[in-house]
């Protein structure tokens, strides 16, 4: 991000009490940016309550409401719209209590099946604190006895709580789901693919589709393996694969790899069409991000000036089924290995290079296509475009710029911020974000 903003000559300044920025990549959010923030004058990462899409609980819920409107309204009137389990393992919220007590008995249930030969085998469940990433907190529940190891254990915190013993408050909020315990492997191992939805503007809405990479375990998978690193595939997990030091650069594929990879293993065996990669399973990752931002869209904060870059994480199985593992707000941005030094700069300067065009479109009031900065990413959604002789509601609350001169900087936090200040030979009425998205032309 900090190359971006110095290739486009802003400047880093290091105040964090400053509120005059133009641009503020904001990792960390913090209720008092939000507060002071100034629609229409400033650009602000991160929508205030993505965790609607990114937390666990939050995109699980959504998902949910979407299916039970749709079985209400007759689904044939949008075939395009999937069934939840089309795409979402099965999940249980553990901390609804009517969720955890459905979890435990379907739990009871398959282990009557195991005892009486209608199910050769257990059911394996992953639980997932709801707000964590990197796996913080992941623990997978492979046997009876883990499962009933967590029921006394989460009926033990709730009569805590109910005896206010709980000194921090309340334990993490958490899912279990079912796991997908035989995917599709690479040379052996399990992997799963990160792809990235911008939201480069909330008012109006305007989304994109953004190919990312492939994140591969190091060691061969195994589902009885009680080892993490066998089972979840990021980067912060498999570091303390002892094998990682020597196979990191093998743990991530570009996508150009991995189609050739999927052409030439389980093309004709798989009856696969050619480039399945780039047809079918990008197409159905695309139709799986629109769904899961429909499913939230009505929730989001919105105001124009916000953006924000999803990480989502998709699974395929054995019969190439596609799952949605889940969306990160926020998603780590390191440059460690070759591959993700060639996609990583790419997904940040087009991203912000979408958000100051379309920013500077909207103050102007211009249509939002064409879009001359767009070059790999796909459109997904433009609400502009959704019925242009209508008054939107985002257009009656716009405030202009006031035409101040722009450097951007940074504070301690981390956060890049830009902010005015005097620029020689430049017209006092000149919008700084306007000249910045000039120079991307």
């Amino acid at each position: 991000v900090s190359i971006y903003c110095q290739s486009r000559g802003w400047q880093r300044i290091y105040d964090n009490r400053r509120q005059d920025y133009a641009l503020k990549w904001c990792e960390i959010k913090c209720r008092e940016t939000y507060y002071h923030f100034k629609e229409g004058e400033q650009l602000l990462y991160q929508i205030p309550n993505n965790s609607i899409l990114t937390s666990k609980t939050g995109l699980l819920s959504c998902l949910r409401e979407q299916e039970r409107v749709m079985k209400k309204i007759n689904r044939i009137s949008n075939p395009k719209l999937l069934k939840m389990e089309e795409f979402f393992p099965e999940s249980f919220h553990l901390d609804l209590k009517e969720e955890r007590n459905a979890f435990f008995e379907r739990c009871k249930g398959e282990l009557v099946e195991v005892a009486t030969g209608l199910n050769s085998e257990e059911e394996i469940w992953i639980c997932k604190p709801s707000c964590s990433n990197q796996g913080r907190g992941i623990f997978l529940l492979k046997n009876p006895s883990a499962v009933t190891t967590l029921q006394a254990k989460l009926c033990s915190s709730e009569r805590d709580l109910l005896s206010k013993r709980v000194p921090c408050g309340a334990p993490q909020t958490r899912i279990v789901q079912r796991y997908i315990d035989q995917p599709l492997l690479l040379e052996g191992k399990k992997f799963d693919v990160r792809s990235y939805l911008l939201i480069a503007c909330t008012a109006p809405y305007v989304l994109f589709f953004a190919q990312g990479y492939v994140r591969l375990t190091c060691s061969n998978y195994d589902a009885t393996s009680d080892d993490l690193t066998v089972h979840l595939t990021n980067q912060y997990v498999q570091k303390k694969n002892s094998l990682y030091s020597q196979l990191k650069d093998e743990t991530v594929w570009g996508m150009e790899h991995f189609n050739s990879y999927v052409n030439e293993k389980f093309g004709k065996t798989n009856g696969l069409p050619q480039d399945w990669v780039f047809t079918v399973f990008t197409n159905r990752m695309k139709q799986i991000m629109l769904q899961c931002f429909l499913a939230a869209k009505h929730k989001l904060d919105r105001k124009l000036g916000y953006f924000d870059l999803i990480g989502c994480d998709f699974l395929i199985d054995k019969n190439f089924k596609v799952w949605l593992l889940e969306m990160n707000a926020n998603p780590a941005l390191h440059t460690n290995c070759k591959v993700l030094r060639d996609i990583i700069p790419s997904i940040i300067y087009e991203s912000l290079d979408l958000v100051l065009e379309i920013f500077t479109k909207c103050l102007k009031g211009q249509s939002v296509l064409p879009l001359k900065t767009l070059c790999h990413f796909v459109l997904l959604y433009n609400e502009d475009a959704a019925d242009p002789g209508q008054k939107q509601p985002w257009k009656l609350s716009i405030r202009l710029c006031t035409g101040r001169y722009l450097r951007p900087h940074a504070d301690s936090t981390g956060h890049i911020r830009y902010s005015p200040a005097k620029a020689a030979g430049l017209s006092q009425r000149s919008s700084a974000l306007q000249r910045a998205v000039g120079k991307l032309s």
